[in-house]
Formats: structure tokens, C-alpha cells, sequence
């Protein structure tokens, strides 16, 4: 269920105006609904346990932390029993500082550096996702070093295409994700002979944003058929990870229900598992991000200025594309609803913000009913709104709030002009 929706006219967030949100915290801020963080992750824990997985010895998701790396979504997430998909040494540690177990973290990315293997290996982290040969050099290397075994998957390209925006396809060859499907079994056994490395597992993920699951059920059986190989040649793996990427509705999309996409793929598993390998089960894990965050939260922003232009018109917010980079880096499509519905006739404005781009928009040709000074909710904003904002203009990041019930909790400042120059210094 949606935890936005509009009573007597004003937006509340589960039992709060976000009126008084804005009043409280200002504009813009990023608020997301605790209940619908929850929601959306039962959607998988549930899932896995009516397929008879309850714990990390049958399933475990792995929340995938750059969607929305905040250490309170991040703490909640893990007090629900969820393991964190990582891309960055700093990820590692923002788990850590949330509370979360480093014993169930996997480590994806193409680019690890030593200091970050290093790190991770200093926490006994669940699994490395290597993604190349010399990368399973370096990480063997640096394992015999510190007198480690790494635990490692590779992450296989299986030339999947997921029919999702390009930027976010990361299943197909001409992407510089994983090891090539045609190479893998080649290099399973580099990495088999390496012995400060542990092959445990096997790694896919395709891309963001599928409404259908056909694509990700195409590659896991193609995965599949790797592990049978690969079992055959006497390298024996105990878990498989099919990756995330399940869409959610921005506009009128249906993506799939994640309890009807984990039914099928827990369907052909068991069914694989039964006729080869009786009695001798495999993790499943999984590595949602947008699922589970994207529609939790919303950006806050207020109009101040209404210009009316003889092609256009453009509501000017104090909201941008360094607070909210998807509509200016995808052309992405989000959701803009005042905080109080006001009565009368609509025009169509353009919803741009003050930074000097003519690419700063954050939604276009949108019919609405404005006056200067109006609220408006950014919807769908929860996954990779704050993770990619930045300080172009040098404006501060802005504020991230936390709603539970009627109660409002700030969990993250808003960063003020001398936050952002505090660690620069002029040469004398």
C-alpha cells in the first residue's frame, strides 16, 4: 500500500501533513515513511519464508546500499534481518556504523582498490563479487598477506538484455559488469587455484528498474547451467545471488509483485535442486535497492517563482538537479503533487530548479494549480535521490527525515555553505 496519500486535501506521510514537515525541517528534504521501508521488505523476507528459506542457511537479502546509504534506513533495514550489498570501502563502513553485521555483506563492484580489500577482509565480510582475472589476483595476493582465505563469487555477464534504460542495463556484453558468460567456467578454476581465495558462491545481476521478470529468470537459467558445469568439474558452490532490479510504479508502470517473481524462481530452483542435487541445498540471495526504498520516500521542495513564457511556463523550486540527479542524468520520470491541493484551473509548468543548467529540471509539462510559495512532494524519491546529490553551486545537501506515524525524527542535517568548504585551505 501507498504510505502518501491525501486527506481533506493536504498530502500526509502515513499519519503526519508533510506541511509540517516542511514547517519543521525546511525545504528541500528528503522524507521517507518508515512503515513503507518496512512494507517493501517483508514483501521479500516474506517471500522467502513461505518458500521455506527463513534465515541465511535458505535466503538472504542483501539491501543494496548505494540506492539510499542513510544510517537510519540503513539500521532499520538491519534490525529486520537484512544483509547489505556494498560497492565502496565507505559503504562498508556506513554498515558497520549503522549496526549493521559485516558478516553479511556481500562486496560488488568493478574497481576495488587494495585499501578496500583489505578493509572488507578485516571484517570477515560474507563475500566478495569479483568481477575480473586480475582482480582475483589482487584480492589473492592481498588475502595471503594478512594470512586470510577471501571468500569470493564471480559476477557473470550472461548477456541478458533487461529492456531497461541503458545507463542501468548491466547484463549485456558491451557492459563493463562482470565476466563474460563464454569465460566463466575458465575463470571459476583460475580462482579455484588461487590459495588465499574460497570459491563459494555465484553472482548475476542484469540491470535496474525491470517491470518483467522474464529477463531475470532467463539468467538464472543460464547461471544454472554454470553451476551444473562447475559442479561436474569439482567445484561445488553454496549460494547463488540473482542480483535485484525490480522495478517500481514511477507513473503508470506495473512492475512485477516481488512475491510473484520470488514464486517462479523459487519454483525452478527447487526444481533443479530435486532432480540433481537432493538434500543438498543452496542460499539464494538477493540484492534490492529501489524495491525497497524508492517508493518510501519523497523530496520536499518549495516554488518561489512562477514563470509564465509564451511557449512555456516554469515553476522555479528551490529544489535541483544536485538534490535530484535521475530526471537530468536518465530523463527519469517523477511524480509532482502539491502539498495542498488548491482549487481552480491548471497550467502546465516545467519544474525547474535555480542551478545554472538548462539541464536542472526535475519534471516537465506537468499539469498544475500553483500560487508562488507552494509545497511540493518530488514522489517516488526514496532510491538514488540523496546517494547522488551533490554540492554543484555550492549548495548544500539537504536535510533527510524519518516518519513514524504522526512522529517526525531528523536523520540527517542539512549541510550548511560552511560545511562545504571546511576542509579546503588557501596556500599562504
Amino acid at each position: 500500500m501507498s504510505h502518501f496519500a491525501y486527506r481533506n486535501r493536504t498530502l500526509h506521510i502515513e499519519n503526519l501533513p508533510l506541511a509540517q514537515v516542511a514547517a519543521e525541517f525546511g525545504t528541500p528534504t528528503y522524507v521517507y515513511s518508515r512503515a513503507s521501508l518496512e512494507e517493501n521488505f517483508a514483501a521479500y523476507a516474506n517471500a522467502c519464508k513461505q518458500h521455506g528459506r527463513s534465515d541465511a542457511h535458505g535466503a538472504l537479502v542483501c539491501y543494496s546500499v548505494k540506492s539510499n546509504s542513510n544510517l537510519a534506513v540503513l539500521n532499520l533495514l538491519g534490525k529486520l534481518g537484512s544483509g547489505f550489498d556494498i560497492v565502496s570501502g565507505g559503504e562498508l563502513l556506513r554498515v558497520i556504523a549503522a549496526g549493521g553485521d559485516p558478516r553479511k555483506v556481500i562486496f560488488s563492484g568493478v574497481g576495488k582498490s587494495r585499501e578496500e580489500m583489505r578493509l572488507a577482509l578485516s571484517h570477515d565480510i560474507l563475500c566478495f563479487n569479483v568481477e575480473s582475472i586480475p582482480e582475483l589476483h589482487r584480492l589473492n595476493a592481498i588475502a595471503l598477506e594478512m594470512g586470510k582465505r577471501a571468500p569470493v563469487s564471480l559476477r557473470v555477464n550472461p548477456n541478458v538484455d533487461a529492456k531497461t534504460h541503458p545507463y542501468i542495463s548491466t547484463g549485456l556484453k558491451d557492459n563493463k559488469f562482470g565476466i563474460a558468460f563464454e569465460e566463466a567456467i575458465a575463470t571459476y578454476k583460475v580462482a579455484a587455484s588461487l590459495p588465499g581465495l574460497q570459491v563459494v558462491g555465484i553472482d548475476c545481476h542484469i540491470g535496474s528498474q525491470l517491470l518483467d521478470d522474464a529477463p531475470l529468470l532467463e539468467a538464472l537459467d543460464k547461471v544454472i547451467e554454470l553451476v551444473d558445469t562447475l559442479n561436474d568439474a569439482g567445484i561445488v558452490l553454496h549460494h547463488l545471488d540473482i542480483g535485484g532490479g525490480i522495478g517500481i510504479t514511477y507513473d503508470d508502470e506495473k512492475p512485477v509483485a516481488v512475491a510473484d517473481y520470488l514464486a517462479r524462481l523459487f519454483a525452478r530452483i527447487d526444481d533443479w535442486r530435486a532432480k540433481k542435487y537432493a538434500g543438498n541445498n543452496i542460499t539464494v540471495l538477493f540484492e534490492p535497492g529501489r524495491s525497497i526504498v524508492g517508493n518510501a520516500g519523497v523530496l520536499l521542495t518549495e516554488v518561489q517563482y512562477l514563470k509564465h513564457g509564451e511557449t512555456k511556463n516554469f515553476a522555479v523550486v528551490d529544489a535541483a538537479m544536485n538534490d535530484l540527479m535521475r530526471p537530468a542524468m536518465y530523463e527519469a520520470w517523477h511524480g509532482v503533487q502539491a502539498l495542498q491541493k488548491r482549487e481552480g484551473s491548471s497550467q502546465v509548468y516545467d519544474v525547474v530548479g535555480p542551478v545554472c543548467e538548462s539541464g536542472d529540471w526535475l519534471a516537465r509539462a506537468r499539469a498544475l494549480t500553483l500560487e508562488q510559495g507552494d509545497l511540493l512532494a518530488i514522489m517516488s524519491a526514496g532510491a538514488y535521490g540523496m546517494t547522488m546529490a551533490s554540492n554543484y553551486n555550492t549548495r548544500g545537501r539537504a536535510a533527510e527525515v524519518l516518519v513514524d506515524g504522526e512522529q517526525s525524527m531528523l536523520i540527517r542535517k542539512r549541510e550548511m555553505p560552511a560545511d562545504l568548504f571546511a576542509l579546503e585551505s588557501i596556500p599562504k
